[in-house]
């Protein structure tokens, strides 16, 4: 087939909606004519602004409650007035099949599973290696049945020039010189505080950089998490910069692109920090990292104990995947990135 408009419901996970972006890339390379569209749920569509791949972004919310028949009717209508001829579901909900089979949406390929195989033109089964294949392959394997053939194309997002300028006039406010190294740290993630490395150890490692006086800090994190980060920073020297709950998504990214390197755990911002090309150090514990890691480029520091990766939101005994990591290694990483290095620990 040559589809003319396509639909394409991204992921609902910050990050993974970012490891999801080579899917629009491919589909415009292959089918370079078409519109394509990108369906995301609540504000995570921001993150594709100025995408040159897509077309159009179509924001919804999910219906819930006394809401739902009239959200419903601001999912379906869109759908059904959109006229598209192929959808591709990144989610692997019933829900979302769902969707598209009522917006008649004329060719749905999704994964298989959930019992939704019936309401997909075309259910592809999940890779026999899926567990130890990165997610960003396996989004890649949707594509089979259009016979696009597994790429090489990464995870990008883009930031455009009134964004980097705001950014850098943020950093002139926070009287940060424009010499200086700038190191940005995510002590947080939305999944649990099980793929979070100690609180303390932020503290510590944020104070053993600013020994250099040309390094600056800028801290991130979520609305929920800002008491968190407000804690770490606690006597913290002045170079540090507490940005927690005060940024747009937009604005991370801009202030993400802008660091020399990204200290994160396993989440949201470290995909946005890969897929802007900013040197990057992440910590894992519960998690897979050669599922959802760092696509490309990027040091990943993980213990690999007999329990990991388990997944859970809470350590349920001694967090000794992340009790492992030490400052001392924490801060040598960041050393090595700041001058070009790519070694793996």
């Amino acid at each position: 087939m040559t589809p003319n408009n396509i639909i394409v419901r991204m992921p609902n996970w910050l990050g993974d909606l970012v490891m999801g972006t080579p899917i629009l890339k491919d589909l415009h390379l292959y089918y370079p004519e078409a519109k394509i569209t990108a369906m995301c749920q609540g504000k995570t569509g921001d993150l594709l602004l100025h995408d040159p791949s897509i077309d159009e972004i179509f924001s919804f919310t999910r219906p819930s409650g006394w809401l739902h028949r009239e959200n419903s009717r601001n999912i379906l209508n869109p759908l059904r007035h959109g006229d598209y001829d192929l959808g591709i579901l990144l989610t692997n909900s019933f829900s979302s099949a769902w969707w598209f089979w009522r917006g008649h949406v004329q060719n749905r390929i999704g994964f298989s599973g959930r019992m939704r195989d019936a309401l997909l033109t075309k259910a592809v089964p999940f890779p026999a290696e899926f567990e130890e294949m990165h997610l960003v392959t396996s989004y890649k394997h949707l594509l089979t049945p259009l016979q696009i053939p597994i790429s090489d194309t990464v995870p990008q997002l883009y930031v455009s020039d009134e964004e980097r300028s705001d950014a850098k006039e943020l950093l002139r406010r926070c009287k940060i010189p424009e010499s200086a190294t700038i190191i940005g740290i995510n002590p947080g993630a939305a999944y649990g505080t099980a793929k979070c490395w100690l609180p303390d150890r932020f503290h510590r490692t944020a104070k053993r950089l600013c020994e250099d006086s040309n390094v600056y800090i800028l801290f991130f994190g979520d609305p929920a998490g800002s008491q968190t980060v407000d804690n770490i920073c606690l006597g913290l020297p002045e170079q540090v910069i507490n940005l927690a709950g005060k940024t747009s998504i937009r604005e991370l990214m801009a202030l993400i692109e802008l660091c020399d390197v990204f200290l994160t755990n396993d989440s949201g911002p470290m995909h946005v920090a890969t897929a802007l090309g900013t040197r990057l150090v992440a910590l894992f514990g519960s998690t897979n990292d050669i599922k959802t890691g760092p696509y490309s480029g990027g040091v990943v520091i993980h213990k690999r104990t007999s329990c990991s990766p388990c997944y859970k939101r809470v350590c349920p005994i001694d967090f000794r995947c992340m009790q492992q990591i030490s400052v001392d290694e924490v801060v040598d990483q960041i050393h090595q990135q700041l001058h070009g290095s790519s070694l793996k620990a």
